[in-house]
């Protein structure tokens, strides 16, 4: 019978493994940084979702789990980190402030610490009214501002109270979500500031079409800041699936021209690659890195990346 003590050191052996740092220290070389973002599943099957997730181990920094997009119910955002940890892809954990008070934050961050899932990203989230519950109660106890702060803290020793943590600190890269095309000019930069006064170490946007504003946000705003932004870049599969987001994603105005050109296409699947791997290309030139975003054609990722110039991240390790 294996004893309490060697079973935590085991685990503890299994936890540090090198997968947690490569994001990080991608972040510190300068590198130009890839991330995708994975659904979890909506039932007890992951089978699906960790077939689209392995397909991009090779072409990614980390990949994010989000964390009841658009207040619709799917899988715990932190159980599917650890999966796919335990597969060997770089979690980015997200973390909502819509269903969950400020203990059962501080509950779950702390959980992931110890689950080796270094990398959290602080969302508000997306109100109770968008999903499939809008009868179901908000929470919100905090907003992202104030759950960096309390991660900040928690890196520090200290609890949401700023008493000591009796067990140790938590070692969090923590990062936040930034739109620059948002209406307003001075709310997104007082937003902004206000994320990396409170600890924000990288930026996700919202995928991103007028690229024009996100080098005037990335020479005004996000310069001084030197932190890494990753421009969200949305795999458009139809002229019908760009003119749902218009409808329901708030702040995202596809370009008609872009709509025009899915319509047109003979292959219209084919033709939204093109495009994502075309602002990939722009993206490139204006910051750090890309978001890539293509809800349940995630194995899509790896030949929108190819098509833009973006080499894998690493080479998958072949024996003899």
């Amino acid at each position: 019978m294996t004893s309490p003590i060697s079973s935590v050191h085991d685990l503890s052996e299994q936890l540090s493994s090198p997968i947690e740092h490569r994001f990080q220290a991608a972040i510190h070389a300068g590198e130009f940084l890839v991330t995708a973002e994975v659904m979890p599943p909506k039932g007890g099957s992951i089978q699906h979702m960790l077939d689209q997730a392995l397909q991009l181990k090779d072409w990614v920094h980390a990949v994010n789990i989000t964390d009841g997009s658009r207040a619709v119910l799917r899988m715990s955002s932190l159980a599917v980190a650890a999966i796919l940890r335990q597969q060997g892809l770089e979690p980015i954990c997200q973390m909502a402030c819509r269903d969950r008070n400020r203990i059962a934050l501080q509950a779950d961050l702390m959980g992931a610490h110890a689950l080796g899932i270094q990398n959290i990203l602080a969302l508000t989230g997306d109100p109770i009214k968008a999903g499939d519950f809008p009868k179901a109660k908000s929470v919100f106890d905090l907003e992202s501002v104030r759950l960096l702060n309390i991660i900040r803290h928690l890196n520090n020793g200290l609890d949401g109270n700023e008493k000591p943590l009796p067990d140790g600190p938590t070692q969090l890269l923590v990062g936040a979500a930034v739109d620059p095309q948002l209406a307003s000019w001075s709310g997104l930069q007082s937003r902004f500031e206000r994320k990396v006064m409170a600890g924000a170490e990288f930026f996700q946007s919202q995928l991103i079409v007028d690229f024009d504003r996100l080098e005037k946000f990335m020479t005004e705003i996000a310069a001084p800041a030197k932190k890494p932004i990753l421009a969200g870049i949305f795999l458009l599969k139809s002229a019908k699936n760009a003119q749902f987001i218009n409808r329901c994603v708030p702040g995202v105005n596809i370009p008609e021209s872009i709509i025009n050109r899915l319509d047109k296409a003979t292959d219209p699947l084919q033709e939204g690659i093109a495009i994502a791997a075309e602002q990939v290309q722009q993206a490139r030139q204006l910051c750090q890195g890309v978001h890539m975003m293509a809800i349940r054609r995630e194995d899509l990722i790896p030949q929108i990346l190819a098509q833009a110039g973006v080499t894998p991240v690493r080479k998958t390790q072949t024996t003899s």
